[in-house]
């Protein structure tokens, strides 16, 4: 992914010393914090902040506290997530939860939670109250984003528009965040932070898709994911609402069976799940749908014209080739 290395290694170097401020006691609290942000990743959301403020001519040290901030809360989603998915691998290692238990990772993300506010409180003055709105609608809609995809799993049948609104909650909403916070953090005019709020949840849309795509095709290896751990946990995802829409006769009757069955292995089960979806070609309709946010957030930077918008367009290309 084409991230900007020295926007990349500021972020890195404020997590790290982020990390190395946590008291050491109670370890069971904060060790687990320590170890999730060590993990790495992309931190693609607070890297679109940074990068959109620079873009923008603003000072990237008055958006830092913001971008970290993004990047704490994010973390804190995931240590969540992993719990409620009972995933066991997150970025090749295994969850906090695994690692420790489902108590500890729920006390040690309700403190990174904390963190991340009072990273957010270092805002410069005149644009905190702004920054603090942006990012408190961001997080209420991530958590009914989850709730929906929590609900969805239980649920005989969802269409793609329930899909798409709850992933333009769960994932599209900190995208969208991060970016107009960026805009707002160098004092852009209101429609460009409008132009940058449209293109963070285009970015984030096709983010997630890409993330459907990899969990089912990607390798192990780069994505440092349960391989097919979305099938197993039968998650309402594009590839699964399309093959449901496409599927007839003894696929459809085959996909009905596989969905929902706690007593077939699950290897068995992701290798049964992922032949129905080449023999019906979804992923070329998931790949269709990703070039509509792609060409969305395109539209919406076209009007913008500064060096760093290059590099920004670079990277939304880069999320559509992305294998990690």
């Amino acid at each position: 992914m084409n991230i900007p290395e020295s926007i990349q290694e500021r972020v890195k170097k404020e997590i790290d010393f982020f990390c190395k401020s946590l008291p050491k006691e109670p370890g069971e609290l904060y060790e687990p914090m320590r170890y999730m942000l060590s993990l790495g990743g992309k931190s693609i959301r607070p890297v679109l902040l940074l990068l959109t403020c620079k873009m923008f001519k603003g000072e990237v040290k008055n958006a830092l506290p913001a971008a970290i901030a993004i990047e704490l809360f994010h973390n804190f989603t995931l240590i969540h997530d992993d719990i409620t998915d009972n995933s066991p691998l997150r970025r090749n290692s295994p969850t906090v939860h695994i690692k420790w238990n489902s108590n500890v990772a729920l006390l040690s993300g309700d403190a990174l939670l904390i963190k991340s506010y009072q990273q957010l409180n270092k805002t410069p003055a005149k644009y905190l109250s702004s920054i603090f709105q942006l990012f408190n609608d961001a997080a209420l809609k991530v958590c009914e984003g989850q709730q929906f995809d929590m609900n969805y799993e239980t649920k005989n049948r969802v269409t793609i528009e329930e899909y798409l609104n709850m992933i333009r909650l769960k994932t599209a909403a900190l995208f969208s965040a991060s970016m107009e916070m960026g805009a707002t953090l160098a004092g852009a005019s209101g429609a460009d932070c409008r132009k940058m709020k449209i293109t963070g949840e285009s970015l984030g849309m096709l983010f997630q898709l890409k993330d459907d795509m990899l969990d089912v095709f990607g390798k192990p290896g780069k994505t440092g994911k349960q391989s097919g751990g979305d099938i197993i946990q039968d998650k309402k995802t594009f590839l699964l609402i399309k093959a449901f829409e496409l599927a007839k006769g003894k696929t459809k009757n085959e996909l009905n069976s596989l969905i929902g069955n706690t007593k077939i292995p699950a290897a068995e089960k992701v290798k049964r799940v992922k032949n129905i979806y080449e023999d019906l070609g979804v992923e070329e309709y998931a790949n269709k749908q990703m070039l509509l946010y792609f060409s969305s957030a395109k539209k919406s930077l076209a009007p913008i014209k500064t060096p760093e918008k290059d590099i920004l367009l670079a990277l939304v290309e880069s999320l559509l080739d992305r294998e990690v």
